[in-house]
Formats: structure tokens, sequence, C-alpha cells
């Protein structure tokens, strides 16, 4: 796969998905993002955002099994590629060099 630039929101899922691993499923990706923006995130956004992922093959989806509860329904789970992964450290990487080309100091963990 070519090296492809991501948004500002594509790498706030991206980054959610692979912190909640096992845990990564359409809410609990959305309440992550919007945490992690400290904004509300609607649905269809996230959602949008994630098939838009998965078609770029940087997420990966499968239907789990229904929850325990009584009439639980399956959840659409999401994970990182090796591509997601790549996409993460490319995206890093620009920023850093648009903050050392504009002589602004990286305050990033190195």
């Amino acid at each position: 796969m070519t090296s492809r630039s991501i948004g500002e929101f594509e790498l706030a899922v991206l980054l959610c998905v692979n912190s909640l691993g096992d845990d990564a499923y359409g809410a609990s990706v959305r309440r992550a993002v919007s945490q992690r923006l400290n904004r509300d995130c609607s649905v269809g956004a996230v959602y949008t955002t994630l098939q838009r992922l998965e078609d770029k093959g940087l997420v990966k989806s499968w239907t789990s099994d229904p929850t325990p509860v009584r009439g639980g329904r399956s959840r659409r789970c999401f994970a990182m590629t090796g591509a997601g992964n790549q996409a993460i450290r490319g995206a890093q990487t620009t920023v850093r060099r648009l903050w050392s080309d504009h002589g602004l100091r990286w305050s990033g963990s190195q």
C-alpha cells in the first residue's frame, strides 16, 4: 500500500481503535473519540470514518457474537492493521516535521 495522509478526525479514530484494543466497537470508539477531542462526535461521523479507514486498509472489522444478555445484539468490532500503525507513525512524523520546519519547538515525547 502506498503512503496516504490521514486527517485529524481519522487520526483520532485510529488512535482510539488502537487504545481500546478488544473493546473497539462503534459506541466505544465514539465515546473515546468524543473524550479525546473534548467534543461530542456524532455516531454518523464515527461510523463513516471507520468505514473509510477500513476501505483504506487501516482497520479491519468483524461482527461479534451477540452479547450474553437476553436479546443481546452483535457488535461490529474494529482492529488496527499494520497499515494503520504505519499511518499513525507517518502522521506523527509529519507533525514533527511541520513543527521543526517553522522553527517552533516540538513538545511531544521524543
